[in-house]
């Protein structure tokens, strides 16, 4: 019996069908090395692009259909599967556009898509596909998008109708879709016009003035800012839109030359914020001449404030002095309440100079942990208090490292999985007087025979 050859697509469609692992669950661990084997097929297919359009179209086609059967089999916690997922349909776009295909097919074809998508892999799909669109496509997909609007806007149920929500889901999310088209497009009247018909959000206000920066048009662009900002304040707790904003405004102010204001706006932010954040935004609107009056007004603003933005505050602008008198002030059970974030950076910092203030913040890092009862997290309170007895130590104050061992013998000898590596570190026999893996690695390496060439 003659075999028969298999011609290229074919090969292509059988590597594709290996890599896709028909059958076998993917669990989250191996999704990285699975997706990096649809990748390498992917980029093969994308090769014939130039060559052969059509053809790597449809193998694209093949391969959309391929990952949506697997969708099921695959844990995709980290996402990365959707985003190759989302990159395929770019690919198919570009062959399209390659192949010279009709740009009404292609709109009309994605579309589809994108409303069968039952697992959701072509959320937000317009933000990718209008960067790789050229300017005929991206055309008749707005218009195409725009008709499912118009249809969804038209369906006019009546009060109590179950169509209603439906509809306005419907109307909102083609919405969304005309927003993105109209920003990429740089269509500022027709991203207007659709706010009228959807209502205004911030976020609209941010798009809007940053396509007015975009065309040099600051004073506009500065109107939409303060009309984004007024609805933000009407918000319970504010947006990231708004803080966009804000920023936004300073810069316009800036170009329009009243630097005064925006200097004023910053410092307002500040006050009402102090953090290393917005100290340095504050700092970009400071002249040169003035900046040692202004830092020390901003630090001593800060006075007060959320402990972990001071203490990150003071820190990066290398306010030690004060650093030293607030970690002085503050009691243990307001330093174990702080994140590592705040008072490991800080710990390190002062552990030459201040043991005796390095080893309260390394103690309250391990007794966050041991009070929370974070047992996969033990070997790093061991790790805090190794370090903590090293700066009691250094600092003259072993009647202090002995309250802290008497106190967690007394609160927490029941955490048995914690207690039998803290006596041992007690004892002098922690995790420091251990080999590393690297020392045994080391170890068992020296200890290998030799090769005889």
């Amino acid at each position: 019996m003659t075999r028969r050859l298999r011609t290229g697509s074919e090969a292509i469609e059988r590597d594709l069908e290996l890599a896709l692992q028909p059958g076998c669950f993917i669990s989250d661990q191996a999704s990285s090395s699975f997706v990096s084997d649809l990748e390498d097929v992917a980029t093969g297919i994308a090769r014939l692009t130039s060559s052969e359009p059509a053809r790597a179209a449809t193998l694209f086609e093949t391969f959309l259909a391929g990952c949506y059967e697997k969708a099921e089999e695959v844990d995709d916690s980290s996402g990365s599967f959707g985003q190759f997922v989302c990159s395929l349909y770019c690919a198919w776009i570009e062959c399209r556009k390659a192949d010279g295909a009709d740009p009404d097919e292609t709109a009309s074809r994605l579309l589809a898509w994108m409303e069968s998508d039952e697992y959701g892999f072509s959320y937000q799909l317009e933000k990718h596909a209008a960067k790789v669109f050229d300017k005929a496509n991206l055309a008749t997909f707005v218009l195409q998008a725009r008709e499912k609007f118009d249809a969804a806007a038209d369906t006019a149920p009546r009060t109590g109708d179950a169509r209603k929500d439906g509809a306005s889901y419907l109307r909102g999310r083609w919405g969304s879709v005309l927003r993105t088209l109209y920003a990429t497009q740089k269509d500022i009247a027709a991203y207007v016009a659709l706010t009228e018909e959807t209502g205004l959000t911030v976020q609209d206000c941010f798009v809007i003035a940053t396509l007015l920066v975009t065309r040099r048009k600051p004073k506009e662009a500065l109107a939409w800012v303060d009309r984004g900002i007024d609805l933000d304040k009407k918000t319970t707790y504010g947006s990231m839109a708004g803080d966009d904003l804000a920023k936004l405004r300073r810069q316009l102010l800036t170009r329009l030359g009243r630097g005064n204001e925006a200097l004023d706006a910053a410092w307002a932010d500040y006050h009402r914020h102090p953090s290393k954040y917005t100290y340095d935004e504050l700092m970009k609107f400071v002249p040169k001449a003035d900046r040692a009056k202004w830092h020390d007004k901003a630090i001593a603003a800060a006075e007060g404030g959320d402990l972990h933005a001071v203490m990150d505050l003071l820190l990066a602008t290398k306010e030690t002095g004060r650093l030293i008198n607030l970690v002085s002030q503050v009691e243990d059970p307001a330093l174990e309440g702080l994140s590592h974030y705040a008072t490991e950076p800080v710990a390190r910092t002062l552990e030459k100079t201040r043991p005796d203030l390095a080893a309260r913040l390394w103690r309250a890092q391990g007794m966050r942990i041991i009070n929370a009862g974070k047992s996969k997290y033990y070997y790093a309170a061991l790790s805090n208090f190794e370090r903590a007895k090293r700066c009691y130590q250094r600092a003259g104050l072993i009647a202090d490292w002995e309250k802290t061992v008497s106190r967690i013998r007394s609160d927490h000898r029941r955490k048995t999985g914690f207690m039998t590596g803290f006596e041992r570190l007690v004892a002098g026999s922690g995790p420091s007087d251990e080999p590393s893996f690297l020392d045994r690695a080391k170890a068992r390496w020296k200890g290998r025979p030799r090769s005889a060439g």
